[in-house]
């Protein structure tokens, strides 16, 4: 196919996503392009997007999903944005980058094909190997596009990163945002205002340096940045797309208006958590005290058995502790379990 034909074809159907994934050879010439309403299109790699609005900026923004590939509720938020964009039938205002990050493992329908991608970033990708794997060849990419993306715009110190995802279990909150951990800066109320009208009622306020994407985006470049969990892993075809209905226009109005304020809310009514203890799993003898299907916010009784492993007994010790991401499969040495109290804003913790 041409490059004429290739952006004819963005520009009638914007099939950006479909074609990163089944032709992905038709974007090797990276094209660069302009809508008719002038906002100018590069094509930075397969299931890399970049929008550059003809118009002034006011804020820099991100949007990644399929960091886990079976995640395919985020991917079609995306594909849907991309897509109307491409067309015409909305106009981008602020620069914006959207990525598809893991390609391979949404053709397999997987999480990851060798390794979870969202512990590679902040350069884990490039330690302790000497060859790097696929998905670490991508989080390595994905750090320059972004570092590139964000430094391009020095005068923008207002950056944002919604980093899409979907859980692999029920959760007692359907939609929760991981907030990154920030040294020495108080949290946003701000944020906590567009998770609000987005749908999303409980926050986890990370306690520590993590090598997710989002903390990467936060850490690194001062950006707004979540991870957030939009609902449960289904297949393709069988997400009720009405229930993401708000963070679908939230997302739509941070790119697509010039001056995008969140309506304020009390922030009581909100669920904020922080963690409590992080349990890796170290050897074969781990095992979770809990059912399987348990579902994210579960509450334990104080002095509860959560976990073991050999003689150790990792144990509740607040009363109503939760747990939120078990996994007893990890791999040796990653994280299998958090445990969570409520708390204020602040990282106040309110007692049970």
């Amino acid at each position: 196919m041409s490059s004429t034909s290739l952006v004819q074809r963005l520009k009638s159907k914007g099939d950006f996503f479909a074609i990163s994934l089944d032709e992905p050879q038709l974007l090797e010439n990276r094209e660069s392009f302009e809508l008719e309403n002038g906002t100018q299109v590069s094509v930075l790699d397969s299931g890399i997007i970049r929008f550059t609005p003809a118009t002034t900026p006011n804020k820099a923004v991100v949007y990644s999903c399929a960091v886990h590939g079976n995640e395919t509720a985020p991917i079609e938020l995306c594909d849907d944005l991309v897509t109307r964009a491409l067309t015409g039938q909305i106009t981008i205002v602020q620069p914006l980058l959207v990525i598809f990050a893991n390609l391979p493992a949404i053709k397999i329908g997987q999480r990851f094909v060798e390794e979870n991608m969202n512990r590679l970033f902040s350069g884990t990708h490039s330690k302790g190997v000497s060859v790097l794997n696929d998905e670490r060849k991508r989080a390595k990419r994905i750090e320059e596009v972004v570092t590139e993306f964000f430094t391009s715009y020095p005068e923008l110190s207002d950056r944002h990163h919604y980093d899409l995802h979907t859980a692999i279990r029920d959760s007692k909150h359907e939609k929760f945002a991981v907030y990154p951990y920030i040294e020495n800066q108080p949290r946003s109320e701000e944020a906590c205002y567009f998770l609000k009208a987005s749908g999303i009622d409980t926050v986890l306020l990370s306690d520590k340096p993590t090598t997710t994407f989002s903390y990467f985006s936060s850490s690194q470049f001062n950006a707004q940045a979540f991870t957030l969990e939009l609902g449960k892993v289904r297949p393709f075809g069988q997400n009720d797309m009405s229930r993401f209905s708000d963070i679908k226009s939230q997302l739509d109005d941070i790119v697509c208006t010039a001056t995008y304020q969140p309506a304020s809310c009390d922030l009581n009514e909100l669920n904020i958590y922080r963690v409590n203890q992080t349990i890796l799993r170290e050897t074969d003898s781990f095992k979770l005290h809990f059912d399987d299907d348990i579902p994210n916010f579960t509450g334990f009784s104080l002095d509860e058995v959560m976990a073991s492993e050999d003689s150790v007994e990792h144990k509740a010790e607040f009363e109503g502790e939760a747990i939120v991401f078990p996994n007893a499969k990890v791999a040796l040495g990653q994280r299998a379990l958090l445990t969570l109290v409520k708390c204020d804003l602040q990282y106040g913790v309110i007692e049970s």
